[in-house]
């Protein structure tokens, strides 16, 4: 008699691959030293940064760096993905959390899924120049920071909270155009580095920037909460 029960196999339906790229774990740092996946492919969920969880569901602050590969164009589909053949094209060199991932049985990625996250200093930390710049950032655009501005904001009748949060928005900018500008470094490397834009992650604290696109700095921007 034929088999009726759950699949135990994978059919390259593609589905995980299309709920986004996965994150990266301590032990993928060599597929990442050797350049089988390039940086300027990754971005980062940076420490404080409202994040939805894939594997547990729901809305949670990230506990860490979360760096993840990027979706295609504004789709969460994984960029590795063959989408005619549903294929994965790095796949000998795929990441642990696709290699661990059965969709019909997840028990396996749920214990592995918080463990050991790659960060960005275990990748920079010894890049010199880059990493200051990473740090002062992360300083200067904490979502910690960003958080306690977002709840003072509500009840700031004089705006020095809101202009606190649109002086950090403008930061970011900036420093995103300086280091393409002048770094050298190509426009896809800014979401790894500095993780995404401020701008559009304050929208998970409430709060929504009107920015001006046309001149990143200085730029006419408002912050509403």
């Amino acid at each position: 008699m034929p088999d009726n029960g759950p699949t135990q196999t994978c059919k390259q339906c593609g589905t995980c691959c299309r709920k986004g790229g996965p994150s990266f774990h301590t032990e993928d740092k060599p597929l990442l030293d050797k350049g089988s996946i390039p940086l300027a492919y990754l971005f980062t969920i940076r420490k404080g940064e409202p994040v939805h969880e894939n594997v547990k569901g729901g809305l949670t602050a990230a506990k860490t760096d979360i760096i993840k590969i990027k979706g295609k164009g504004s789709s969460w589909t994984c960029l590795f993905l063959d989408e005619n053949d549903n294929a994965c094209t790095i796949y000998e060199n795929r990441p642990l959390e696709c290699r661990e991932l059965t969709c019909w049985d997840t028990r396996k990625i749920e214990a592995m899924y918080e463990k050991n996250r790659l960060s960005r200093s275990e990748l920079l930390s010894r890049v010199e120049g880059i990493w200051a710049l990473v740090t002062h950032h992360q300083d200067r655009c904490s979502y910690e920071k960003l958080n306690a501005f977002s709840v003072e904001a509500r009840n700031d009748i004089h705006g020095k909270a809101a202009e606190s949060i649109l002086e950090m928005v403008r930061y970011d900018a900036h420093l995103r155009e300086v280091v393409v500008e002048k770094g050298g470094l190509g426009s896809g490397m800014t979401a790894f580095l500095f993780g995404r834009p401020l701008f559009q992650t304050i929208q998970g604290f409430g709060l929504k920037a009107a920015v001006d696109l046309a001149s990143l700095y200085p730029c006419k921007r408002s912050i509403q909460v």
